[in-house]
């Protein structure tokens, strides 16, 4: 059975999906822990509620970026995990990290990437005229929301959107998206050639 760890920030709500879907689709995983750098993080209660075991590294407590990240993969390795998913997490990773976990870590981010990396997505989308939205799952790689692409939702982009109400309903496809992306991974179904993800099956990684 593979282990999941999950990295939060603040309400987990892609965690909720991930742990919800583990369970009532009958994954050969479990979510072994989640781990927040805020200890006021409100997806750890849920994690606790659900037997899940939690932890907080708050980044605040260290000198750098490279000494947190250090703690944060002692305390990550401590649950021994397969996989290790990247839900709302609202740090930016040093290399070292990224490579410990090459090929197992995994991220939401909610934007067609290549598309607005970074912060404020919606509003940019909205900014730029953009007809569609979406979000993306992608492995993470040492380039902040650069990595191969796993799999897409897109949201149109509707006439007196707001950052707020665009939101909304992206959040709502991640929570679609993430779960289905993790699946594939746990049953082995993605290849990567050439930074391109292939799904095995042939199941559309694109959802509209």
């Amino acid at each position: 059975m593979k282990r999941i760890v999950i990295l939060i920030s603040g309400r987990g709500s892609n965690m909720k999906a991930i742990a919800r879907a583990c369970n009532a689709e009958g994954w050969d995983a479990t979510v072994a822990a989640v781990i927040s750098n805020r200890a006021d993080a409100e997806g750890l209660a849920f994690a606790a509620e659900c037997g899940i075991a939690t932890a907080v590294v708050d980044h605040r407590a260290y000198a750098d970026r490279a000494a947190f990240d250090a703690a944060l993969a002692q305390a990550i390795d401590a649950h021994a995990p397969d996989l290790v998913l990247l839900a709302g997490f609202m740090r930016i990773l040093t290399a070292p990290f990224v490579a410990r976990y090459a090929g197992r870590l995994l991220n939401i981010h909610p934007s067609l990437l290549p598309a607005f990396g970074g912060l404020h997505t919606h509003r940019r989308a909205i900014a730029a005229g953009c007809k569609v939205a979406g979000a993306t799952v992608h492995f993470v790689t040492p380039d902040l929301d650069h990595g191969p692409i796993v799999a897409q939702a897109a949201v149109p982009v509707l006439p007196g959107d707001t950052e707020e109400s665009l939101a909304v309903r992206v959040l709502a496809r991640e929570h679609v998206l993430y779960p289905l992306a993790v699946r594939w991974w746990i049953e082995g179904q993605l290849r990567v050639t050439g930074g391109v993800v292939e799904q095995l099956r042939g199941e559309p990684q694109l959802l509209a």
